[in-house]
């Protein structure tokens, strides 16, 4: 039996080892990506492809699994289509870690930009950017994504807000400048021209200082649209010579700076110098974009539109549908780049779906192979159980009895007048009538036979009958002043046979044990028997209950 059990406690051990084993690898290569994130993002990336996400049980690991690989996502500027579990993560960690809580937050904010639910995207990152007694820095990210989403979206005294406090949070200069910039463009969008051009003037001035070529001339050609949008026309124009007249004329901007002249020349009325423009244009975005710049289209096909119908008064359905062909051609390019995604989101999930499967069917093994060990185990560990509970109540038994028997050897045999053998004659009387062989019996133990033999030679007569009640209740009248019959009037009605049994042999002074020995019951019974005894006589827990009666029963 304990060769099996030992078997047992391998087999469990091994299936704990091995899950246990598994549990902490993975937790240990998470807190490794975690730490190398933000330093090295694309290795912390590869530590957690080589994760299979089927294989973590544990919720805290895998939120912190697709936490991390939804924020290394963001951070490489990757579709996150399939990172649907940061939403998991996120409620995982809300009100739990404010780092990870305020991190995978703005990961399922460009998760939800990604899969098309702008609106909410804005909404969820406006209650972090608000969010009060957090660190700056915490929500820089965060902020960040706000202010891009509200350009894209053409926001404008809405993103005011937001930008100001990205330009004043920010503290590397080149990122505090394109704060600058998206405030530029939230000024514009809002209608608050001045502003805008005033901040766009600082920007200028700010990158000649700097000499930041590329950026200064950016800045420009964003001064020369303010003035243009400000009516300023000639203003914007003069601007524009002056980028041209300090870079070449096929710059990387050159078409849309041929755009801007147009539309600055068509607000001033007129359209064949806003023809010319526009025809320059395209030449110079055939040679910058190669005719493939759909953005650049948007722009150049509605101002040759409204050129024409300067020109001649009327709108053809060819200029209509060609802008709207240009359009759904650009929307379709963006839901084919995003159900490619989705595909490969899915593919993936396939796999891991099939993985998981697989690992499931492992699982469900180990599951029955270690419940079946379980239930083994805790049978054998029963029966051992009661075993040793039996052993240990017939070796109580035998001591009990064992003990009785010397201590009537050592008394010699005396009538019951003689009060200070009372006790010796009652345990002869019993050790007589009581049915020991029968109990012995059933574990019929070398001990045993020898307790058996020493009562025989006590008195021979035994009969092997149990104890006869009625004639240990008479002694004990006899010796102790008519104390059953005094007890059963008393309490006769409240007390069971076994109970009073008990009260007896107590008065008697038979120990816990001997007591067992002589009812047959074992010593955890006895003693729950005496707690009842003493809450139906009402004895306070601290008296002795054979005190206790005797003081009521004599009164």
């Amino acid at each position: 039996m304990r060769k099996v059990l030992y078997i047992l406690y391998a087999v469990m051990a091994l299936c704990i080892a091995s899950c246990t084993k598994s549990a902490s690898q993975h937790a240990k290569a998470i807190t490794e990506a975690e730490r190398m994130m933000l330093t090295n993002t694309d290795s912390a990336m590869a530590v957690l492809d080589a994760i299979e996400p089927s294989e973590l049980a544990i919720d805290s690991t895998r939120a912190r699994y697709h936490y991390l690989r939804a924020w290394g996502h963001l951070r490489q500027n990757r579709s996150m289509i399939g990172d649907s579990l940061i939403v998991f993560s996120h409620n995982f960690y809300k009100g739990k870690d404010m780092v990870r809580e305020m991190r995978s937050g703005t990961a399922l904010a460009w998760y939800k930009f990604w899969v098309g639910d702008t609106p909410g995207a804005i909404s969820l990152l406006d209650s972090i950017s608000n969010l009060n007694n957090v660190a700056d820095s915490l929500k820089l990210q965060a902020l960040r994504i706000r202010v891009l989403l509200g350009a894209s979206e053409y926001q404008g005294r809405e993103l005011i807000p937001f930008a100001r406090k990205l330009e004043a949070v920010e503290r590397d200069t080149l990122r505090k400048m394109e704060a600058k910039f998206m405030l530029v463009s939230a000024y514009e969008y809002a209608g608050e021209l001045d502003s805008a051009l005033l901040l766009t003037d600082k920007l200028i001035e700010y990158a000649r200082q700097s000499k930041w070529g590329e950026k200064q001339f950016l800045f420009e050609i964003e001064r020369a649209q303010i003035l243009g949008e400000m009516g300023r026309n000639r203003e914007s124009d003069a601007v524009i010579d002056g980028i041209f007249a300090k870079s070449s004329p096929d710059n990387g901007a050159a078409d849309y700076l041929h755009i801007q002249y147009a539309m600055n020349a068509l607000n001033m009325g007129d359209t064949q110098r806003a023809s010319r423009e526009l025809a320059m244009a395209d030449s110079c975005a055939v040679k910058l974009r190669h005719d493939d710049d759909t953005y650049y289209h948007s722009y150049s096909n509605l101002l040759r539109t409204m050129i024409e119908f300067k020109q001649t008064g009327k709108m053809r359905i060819t200029h209509v549908s060609g802008l709207n062909n240009r359009q759904q051609e650009r929307y379709n390019r963006i839901r084919a780049s995003q159900w490619e995604s989705e595909r490969g989101a899915l593919q993936q999930q396939s796999r891991a779906l099939a993985l998981k499967a697989e690992s499931g069917h492992k699982t469900v093994v180990i599951l029955v192979v270690s419940l079946i060990s379980f239930i083994l185990l805790a049978g054998a560990a029963l029966i051992i159980r009661q075993r040793r509970q039996r052993e240990l109540e017939n070796e109580e038994r035998a001591e009990a009895l064992k003990k009785m028997i010397e201590e009537l050897k050592a008394n010699p045999t005396s009538t019951p007048s003689d009060s200070t053998s009372s006790s010796s004659v009652l345990r002869r009387a019993m050790l007589q009538q009581l049915g020991i062989i029968k109990m012995v019996a059933e574990a019929p133990t070398e001990q045993n036979r020898e307790m058996l033999r020493k009562i025989s030679s006590i008195e021979s007569d035994t009969g092997g009958e149990l104890v006869n009640w009625r004639n240990v209740y008479e002694l004990i009248n006899n010796l102790y002043s008519g104390f059953y019959d005094k007890l059963h009037s008393a309490y006769g009605e409240a007390l069971t046979p076994k109970e009073e049994q008990i009260i007896v042999l107590m008065v008697a002074g038979f120990s816990t044990k001997e007591i067992s020995v002589i009812t047959g019951q074992t010593t955890s019974t006895i003693y729950v028997r005496k707690s009842s005894i003493r809450k139906k006589l009402g004895v306070p827990e601290k008296e002795d209950i054979v005190l206790f009666l005797r003081e009521n029963l004599t009164r």
